[in-house]
């Protein structure tokens, strides 16, 4: 039986590629974006996600992680136009 073997110099689970470019990692700048805004729990996350499609969308999946972060900006401009 064979199976897949991964690159012993790819880490997808602790450090993917797409996550990864410029010598910063995505969650770690995601990190300090959101330290001292005032913003509610759910808006800081779909500011982060919003964020992190919009980091990754030229090294995975192009046109549909960018309007995976348009969902969640209008999901952040609906809630913020309803306040």
């Amino acid at each position: 039986m064979t199976y897949f073997k991964e690159r012993s110099d790819v880490d997808n689970v602790n450090h993917p590629k797409h996550y990864n470019s410029a010598g910063i990692e995505c969650i770690d700048a995601m990190e300090a974006m959101v330290e001292g805004a005032d913003v509610d729990a759910h808006v800081a996350y779909c500011w982060q996600n919003a964020f992190k499609y919009l980091w990754r969308w030229p090294y995975k999946n192009g046109l549909e992680d960018l309007k995976k972060a348009r969902w969640y900006l209008d999901r952040i401009i609906e809630r913020m136009e309803k306040d």
